[in-house]
């Protein structure tokens, strides 16, 4: 099986009927999606969902499974998502697929998030993929000059001739930085600079990270193992 399905088919194990769920965004949540709207059809689960972009949501309703809104819910009690990349301590870089402002909401207000990868996203440090960060239009040019000055080589997402849309109409700017040795620092400098809406660093968030192998393992890192 292709290691992103083995990875979402252990991660929707994780969720119970009468749950609230987030849905990701991406080629692996994309699976996560199926299998859940599977599990409805057949009455396996009942449950409610809160999507991260337009592209999942819609994905969910043609598969049944009901999409509440912020306003309706209490809490999400799982959120399923994929990441560009996963480190030792689970931080992680999201944000490829453009819905990373979106992914960080529903990511903040979740109980539990667990992140679906194939091993190919598993890395030693983060960095390797440029770090997407959401900024708004106006003045962007100023956003891009000072996320320069923090060490990487920025470059603003283009779809086709225009520059790339996220579903809250805001800009991209990726930031090849290289490796990356103390995200939570970088976010927080990032996040200081005036027009940036958020950055793609998930630090501290991801509770649970399975990943697909292509020899069909699975395994399960967690941010608080067991003791032994």
């Amino acid at each position: 099986m292709d290691p992103k399905r083995l990875a979402a088919s252990k991660a929707v194990e994780y969720i119970k009927s009468g749950m609230t769920v987030g849905l990701g965004t991406g080629s692996t949540a994309y699976w996560a999606i199926e299998m859940i709207g599977e599990k409805v059809k057949s009455k396996e689960l009942q449950v409610k969902a809160i999507a991260t972009s337009k592209r999942s949501e819609e994905q969910a309703r043609d598969l049944g499974i009901p999409i509440v809104p912020f306003a309706g819910i209490g809490q999400i009690d799982i959120t399923i998502d994929g990441a560009d990349e996963a480190d030792e301590k689970l931080n992680l870089i999201k944000g490829g697929g453009g819905a990373l402002f979106r992914e960080k909401i529903v990511a903040s207000n979740s109980l539990q998030l667990i992140i679906i990868v194939d091993e190919s996203k598993l890395v030693k440090h983060l960095g390797k993929f440029p770090l997407p960060v959401e900024v708004v239009p106006f003045g962007w040019e100023k956003v891009f000059e000072k996320l320069g000055s923090l060490g990487c080589l920025p470059n603003l997402r283009q779809d086709k001739d225009k520059p790339y849309l996220t579903d809250n109409s805001n800009y991209i700017i990726d930031c090849a930085f290289g490796e990356i040795y103390a995200p939570a620092v970088l976010h927080n400098k990032i996040n200081s600079i005036v027009g940036v809406v958020e950055n793609g660093l998930f630090v501290g968030m991801a509770k649970v990270v399975i990943a697909g192998f292509e020899n069909g393992e699975v395994k399960i890192f967690s941010a608080n193992p067991a003791p032994g």
